[in-house]
């Protein structure tokens, strides 16, 4: 399960906007063989007054926390290679404001610590998970 909490603050996200991205998003983790239903988007709208870079208010920042459950990554360049993606599909909804300071991080957590309505996920690769793709949906294996 990808989880993409973006915390930001006023303006720099309209509706539309946030439609797009997140289907971006989830767009790029069904192309790997994820079940889409897998991509999680959150969008966090805070006061410059209440985000602070460096100790200091910012009137315009994006914040951007990604939870990685479903895959991991071993090696170095498999992590840079996952950096560069999501810096490459963030900045055209980014780089149109102007002084914005925006940043990002992956955590990856354990597979052993989730599941999808009560149900532990299948195995990355498996029958059962290339259904659950398919279908896009959650269901008994």
């Amino acid at each position: 399960m990808p989880l993409w909490t973006i915390h930001h603050t006023p303006g720099i996200f309209t509706d539309h906007d946030k439609s797009r991205l997140a289907a971006d998003i989830a767009d790029h983790y069904e192309k790997v063989g994820l079940p889409r239903f897998y991509v999680v988007t959150l969008f966090q709208e805070m006061p410059a007054t209440d985000f602070y870079v460096g100790g200091e208010p910012t009137p315009a920042g994006v914040r951007i926390t990604i939870d990685h459950i479903a895959r991991h990554h071993s090696d170095q360049e498999s992590r840079r290679r996952i950096a560069e993606w999501i810096r490459a599909m963030l900045q055209p909804h980014l780089e149109q404001h102007a002084g914005l300071h925006w940043e990002f991080h992956v955590d990856e957590t354990s597979r052993d610590l989730w599941m999808i309505n009560g149900m532990v996920p299948p195995p990355e690769g498996s029958d059962a998970e290339k259904g659950w793709a398919r279908q896009n949906a959650a269901s008994p294996y």
